[in-house]
């Protein structure tokens, strides 16, 4: 018996921190900012577990009893956690509210357990063996979770599945307990048909799992969803209505397939055609392909590397029929060679040079993101660019996010390379900005490739005069310790979509 619920301690922990883990991703996905919901949610869920532990001093008689109810709680709260999360921001108001009572309501009970096993157990072991055996037990279950959940759990069963198999496991101690202590507990058949109410429950929202999560997505998207994938690394959406595909990461509209012409050909060809000899080209995100599609229309490009971190991004895109269409089966290129990798860590063991550079990340949503736009990251940028070389970086908008954009093209020049910012309308964003970085002054190019659809000679100098309302303002430039970038978007951003 002592080592069943030994065992049992361990897998207590496993899903208290998975479901903290879940809680922290949801929010991530949904509210964007991963460094705050994390630490918010982390904070909430330890507070509440010390509220737990204080109120297990007021379970005296039927400690068993008790501990089972709690874990059947536990199971179905924290099973249900993911679909409740979902469902509501896309259903109902208040979502924060329903996100930190769910987490508070697991706390209280995981914070319960511990304290109550450790008082069931007091019997059966000495107290410093008690509770260094409960302990570790329960450090280890934690490390289990922590390296289980982005590794397997995420990318293979995702967030709604996961936390339905950890209620589960919830359920599954609970009736394993009514078993441990069937002859110290005169209403086990009670608490049985308790736990496979439960059990029942659960294992039905796990085989409906991919019901659930069309139900939760069709409340965030308007339009039809064509593809879903909660990868390591991100959630990625793809929709349709008639002839519009959308492109969504975390919740971000990426790019509209009726007007992402005019960003990808701003993106990339004020650049490439800028650049003598652009022999050799590197694309940094931009797994969808759509940028490297615009680079294979300037024959001079003999070769293009893409490093984008998510190798399920590049995979869907060259292999899934309506999405490959998009980007003109550019990601099966001989000339294209792909890199699943962190480009922050790549830049710095890569050896090459490039002639010309797109970067095409995400915009700075968060701090992870943000990393990609600092003086540490641009100065790695500057030593892969070959002699004559320039590079252009996505830049968000300088209407909506003003400050944001001009502290990109500032801390571009503290990288010490000289930036030439302009901006285009794409109308699915509105005004969208780039900056242009090299170590010699842009000049713009005469000629483009033919069979562009928006881009010009002509139209190509207008993109560089800004009018009052896009004007400079005074900003910093975003380092590595210390990204202002973050907090320019996030206030900025959050006046459009308060």
């Amino acid at each position: 018996m002592k080592h069943a619920l030994l065992v049992s301690v361990f897998v207590l922990a496993t899903c208290g921190l998975v479901y903290e883990l879940i809680a922290g991703a949801a929010a991530s996905y949904l509210l964007g900012d991963s460094v705050t919901q994390f630490s918010t949610i982390i904070g909430a869920y330890l507070f509440s577990m010390g509220i737990g532990s204080w109120l297990s001093r007021y379970v005296g008689r039927g400690l068993i009893a008790r501990f089972i109810q709690i874990e059947i709680l536990v199971g179905v709260v924290g099973g249900l956690s993911s679909t409740i999360l979902f469902v509501a921001f896309g259903q109902l108001p208040a979502f924060r509210l329903i996100l930190y009572a769910v987490v508070a309501l697991i706390g209280i009970g995981v914070g319960m357990e511990i304290p109550l096993l450790l008082r069931i157990l007091k019997d059966q072991l000495q107290f410093k063996d008690l509770v260094a055996q409960v302990l570790s037990l329960d450090y280890v279950g934690a490390l289990a979770a922590s390296i289980l959940f982005p590794i397997w759990l995420v990318p293979h069963l995702g967030l709604i599945r996961t936390s339905f198999l950890f209620g589960i496991a919830n359920i599954g101690v609970a009736l394993w307990t009514t078993w441990l202590f069937r002859e110290h507990l005169p209403a086990a058949r009670f608490f049985r048909v308790q736990g496979a109410a439960a059990l029942v429950l659960l294992a039905a929202g796990f085989a409906g799992s991919a019901a659930i999560s069309d139900f939760a997505e069709e409340g965030l998207y308007a339009d039809e969803i064509i593809f879903f994938r909660t990868t390591a690394y991100q959630k990625i959406v793809v929709t349709r209505e008639a002839d519009d595909v959308r492109l969504y990461l975390n919740g971000h509209l990426q790019f509209s397939s009726r007007d992402e012409y005019r960003y990808h050909e701003a993106l990339v060809h004020p650049g490439l055609a800028a650049v003598a000899d652009p022999g050799r080209v590197l694309v940094l995100g931009g797994g969808d392909g759509l940028a490297v599609r615009e680079i294979l229309k300037d024959p001079r490009v003999r070769e293009v590397r893409l490093v984008d971190l998510d190798p399920e991004m590049t995979r869907i895109f060259r292999d899934h029929a309506s999405l490959s269409q998009l980007n003109g089966g550019a990601l099966r290129s001989p000339k294209l060679r792909v890199t699943n990798a962190d480009a922050f860590l790549w830049l710095e063991e890569a050896g090459d040079r490039y002639d010309f550079v797109v970067v095409d990340f995400p915009d700075p949503t968060n701090y992870s993101l943000s990393k990609l736009y600092t003086t540490s990251f641009y100065r790695r940028l500057a030593r892969r660019l070959a002699e004559g070389g320039i590079a252009v970086i996505q830049s968000t908008s300088p209407l909506f996010a003003r400050k944001s954009f001009w502290c990109i093209a500032e801390t571009v020049r503290a990288a010490g390379l000289q930036a030439a910012p302009y901006h285009v309308y794409v109308p699915s964003f509105g005004e969208w900005g780039f900056v242009l970085a090299s170590r010699e002054a842009y000049r713009p190019p005469e000629r483009f490739p033919e069979g562009l659809r928006f881009v010009s000679a002509a139209t190509s100098r207008s993109f560089f005069e800004f009018p009052p309302d896009m004007a400079p303002v005074p900003v910093e430039a975003n380092r590595l310790n210390h990204q202002v970038l973050v907090q320019y978007y996030d206030s900025e951003w959050k006046t459009i979509n308060p």
